[in-house]
C-alpha cells in the first residue's frame, strides 16, 4: 500500500520504464530502477495473498501463496521507508526551509493515505487495508529522519524486541477490560471513520501501527546508505539473509524448545496446526492471548520473530532487486511491464480493491481465483506500461504530488 510505499507514495521523479536504451542503476532523473522492480513484486505479492488460490491448494502453487502473504506488505513498509528518505533529503537530510517543507509534504501525504485506507476499507471487501497504518507510521517515523542509517538501523532493532511484547500487553488489556469503549467513544477517528479509531490502528487492527514502525525505521536506515559503494548490497542480502534466518529459525527452535508450546499455540488459535506457526499463516489468529503465541513467526502474527523474518526477506529482494538491475539489462527490458507497475503502485494497490470490489472477485469459486489472478495482473502490467509511456507519474501519484504543492509556502 509509498513514492517509494510503494504501494503509498510516489517518488520523487519518475522513471521512464521501457522508452530508451536501457537504464544504469538510477534513470536520468535519478530513480531507482532496482526500487521499482522490488515495489512491483510486493505489489504483486499483495494481489497473491488478496486474489490468488489458498495456500491449502498445496504444490507449488501453494507455497508461492503462501510465502506472499504477510511477507509482500512487510516488503511495502521497509519500501515505505526509503521513501521517507527520498522525500526528507538523500543522501543528506534536508534542513532549514527546505527540511520543513519537506516534513510539510510527509504530514500532507501521511493524512492523504489515512483517509484513502479508511475510504477503500468502507468497500468492505475482504482485504485488510493497509493504507491508514502507512501514513500513521510515516507520522510517527518522521521525527527520525535526520539520523544516520546507524542509529536508525538500532532504533528499528530495539522497537522490533520492544514493540511486539507492548503490543501483547496492551491486547491483553484489550481483551481484559471495557476501558476501550470509553476510548473508543470520545476518539474522533472512531466517529469519521465509523471503526475502532486509534484503537484498531495501534492495537487491535491487522496492521497494529506499534509492530509494522520497525519496518519502515528499518526501511530509513537501508536509504540512508550509499547503495552504488561497492560491496553494500551485498552487505544487505547478508544481514537480510541472517535476519530471516534468526527469524524464523529462532522461532522454530523456540516452539520445539519451550515445553506445552505448540499444544498452547494450537489451543488459542482457530483451527490453525502450530507445527507451521514458524514460518506460514496457516497457523490461524489467536483466538484468545497467550504468551506462547509470542514464539511464534507467522507474517501476519506481530511478534519480534515475525518482524526479524519478514524484514531479512525484504532486505534479500530489495537487494537482489539493486543488483538484477544494475547488471543485467536484459533482464530490465524483459521485466520492464513489471517495473513499469512498480512506477504506478499507489495506483495499483489502489486499483485492485477496486477491481476486487467492482468484479466481485470476492464471491469467485476456488476454481476461479487463479485465473482472475493472472488477469489482473497481466491488466495492471498493461496499462501501467502504457501510462508510464506518456506520464511521469501514475494517476493518484500525480494527485498526491499536486495535494503536497501547499508544502511550498512553508516559511
Amino acid at each position: 500500500m509509498l513514492h517509494v510505499v510503494s504501494a503509498v507514495a510516489p517518488s520523487e521523479a519518475a522513471s521512464t520504464v521501457g522508452a530508451g536504451p536501457a537504464p544504469s542503476l538510477t534513470t536520468s532523473t535519478g530513480r531507482l530502477i532496482g526500487l521499482d522492480l522490488a515495489r512491483s513484486l510486493a505489489v504483486f505479492g499483495m494481489y497473491a495473498a488478496h486474489i490468488g488460490p489458498d495456500p491449502s491448494v498445496g504444490g507449488p502453487l501453494g507455497g508461492v501463496m503462501e510465502v506472499a502473504r504477510g511477507r509482500s506488505s512487510a516488503l511495502f513498509a521497509l519500501l515505505a521507508g526509503f521513501t521517507l528518505v527520498l522525500l526528507t533529503g538523500r543522501p543528506q537530510p534536508r534542513t532549514g526551509q527546505s527540511g520543513r517543507q519537506a516534513m510539510g509534504r510527509v504530514l500532507i501525504r501521511s493524512a492523504i493515505l489515512v483517509a484513502l485506507g479508511y475510504a477503500l476499507t468502507s468497500l468492505d471487501t475482504s482485504v485488510d487495508v493497509i493504507l491508514a497504518a502507512y501514513g500513521m507510521v510515516f507520522l510517527l517515523a518522521l521525527p527520525l529522519y535526520r539520523l544516520r542509517a546507524g542509529t536508525l538501523a538500532v532504533i528499528a532493532t530495539a522497537t522490533a524486541l520492544v514493540l511486539p511484547q507492548v503490543l501483547y500487553l496492551l491486547r491483553a488489556a484489550v481483551e481484559g477490560g471495557s476501558w476501550t469503549d470509553a476510548v473508543i467513544a470520545h476518539d474522533p477517528l472512531a466517529r469519521i471513520t465509523d471503526s475502532d479509531g486509534i484503537v484498531e490502528l495501534f492495537i487491535t487492527g491487522a496492521y497494529p501501527v506499534l509492530t509494522w514502525l520497525p519496518f519502515v525505521i528499518a526501511g530509513m536506515a537501508v536509504g540512508r546508505l550509499n547503495l552504488a559503494r561497492p560491496g553494500i548490497r551485498a552487505k544487505v542480502a547478508l544481514l537480510g539473509s541472517a535476519l530471516a534466518l534468526l527469524g524464523y529459525g529462532g522461532s522454530w527452535l523456540a516452539l520445539n524448545l519451550v515445553p506445552g508450546a505448540h499444544a498452547a499455540v494450537s489451543a488459542t488459535t482457530d483451527g490453525g496446526a502450530a507445527s507451521s506457526a514458524w514460518w506460514s499463516d496457516a497457523v490461524g489468529d489467536p483466538t484468545t492471548t497467550t504468551p506462547d503465541w509470542l514464539l511464534v513467526a507467522a507474517p501476519h502474527s506481530q511478534t519480534t520473530w515475525s518482524i526479524l523474518g519478514n524484514t531479512g526477506v525484504g532486505l534479500v529482494v530489495i537487494a537482489a532487486c539493486l543488483v538484477a538491475a544494475e547488471r543485467w539489462a536484459r533482464l530490465r527490458r524483459l521485466a520492464a511491464p513489471v517495473i513499469a507497475v512498480g512506477s504506478v503502485s499507489l495506483t495499483a494497490y489502489v486499483g485492485h480493491i477496486v477491481a476486487i470490489k467492482t468484479l466481485g472477485i470476492d464471491d469467485l469459486p476456488a476454481a476461479a481465483t487463479l485465473p482472475a489472478l493472472a488477469c489482473l495482473t497481466a491488466a495492471t502490467m498493461l496499462l501501467a506500461v502504457a501510462w508510464t509511456r506518456a506520464f511521469r507519474r501514475g494517476p493518484l501519484e500525480y494527485m498526491l504530488h499536486a495535494a503536497t504543492t501547499p508544502a511550498r509556502l512553508i516559511n
